[in-house]
């Protein structure tokens, strides 16, 4: 059984790339790809977060290194782009999951929240699949994970710029699927629901019991509940899997 899930679902040799891998889900992705063996690389503007995230992922065995960056700057993007290639080589995972969750009501929605929205939800996922995307098609294999949002699909709690950016982002995500797919580059979204991360502090917490209610399972979601959906898209396992939008939201799309 050992080696039927290593060679399923293992990771080894396999190098990712995580944006936004020092907090919340994507800290949680990043760590589960460790744990299954790829090499990390995380991308987010807090260097004391990555630097300590590093640190967690290297103590449990794994290979990790950090690039700061604002993913809210095209140049900036391209240069952590160049510089996560040089940490262990051109990636075969690129997981964006860096996003800012600005949700004023759609009167106040100004062009500087539109732009930053777009900015780092749409434009950085765009611009690091361009950039990694034909490179693992040419290889003949690769992994891309978006992480989207309910907001993706539906309209509920101010969406306005956030909305249309994570609605955005399911779209590209078919688009690279249809692109790279038939040369071995499966493009997959994962949609999460309710889940406590510092990029839903404009919730006040007497929310969260009446959130987690609308679930079929009865709580929000934890970091922790991403690593198997992450492991699998990341891996062989999903070679017949793409262009798809998977719901990891305790049944909270359901309703």
């Amino acid at each position: 059984m050992t080696g039927f899930l290593e060679e399923t679902f293992g990771l080894a040799g396999r190098v990712a790339v995580v944006t936004g891998g020092s907090s919340g889900i994507g800290r949680g992705i990043a760590t589960a790809l460790a744990r299954a063996g790829a090499n990390l690389v995380l991308i987010a503007r807090g260097e004391p977060a990555l630097r300590e995230t590093v640190a967690v992922l290297e103590a449990g065995g794994g290979k990790a290194a950090y690039v700061p960056a604002d993913l809210g700057d095209r140049a900036e993007v391209r240069r952590a782009a160049e510089a996560a290639a040089r940490a262990f080589g051109e990636p075969d995972i690129l997981v964006n999951c860096a996003g800012i969750n600005l949700r004023p009501s759609m009167d106040e929605v100004d062009e500087q929240v539109w732009d930053r929205s777009m900015a780092v939800n749409l434009d950085a996922p765009f611009l690091l699949g361009q950039r990694f995307g034909p490179g693992m098609a040419e290889r003949g294999h690769g992994r891309i994970v978006n992480v989207a949002s309910q907001q993706s699909f539906r309209a509920f709690g101010n969406s306005g710029a956030y909305g249309a950016s994570k609605g955005g982002l399911v779209a590209l995500t078919r688009s690279q699927a249809e692109a790279w797919s038939p040369r071995g580059v499966c493009c997959n979204a994962l949609v999460p629901g309710f889940v406590v991360t510092p990029l839903v502090t404009h919730i006040p917490p007497e929310r969260h019991a009446a959130m987690a209610a609308r679930t079929l399972i009865g709580r929000n979601g934890e970091p922790g509940d991403f690593a198997g959906a992450a492991v699998f898209l990341a891996s062989r396992a999903s070679a017949y899997v793409t262009g798809q939008s998977i719901f990891i939201d305790g049944g909270f799309s359901a309703h």
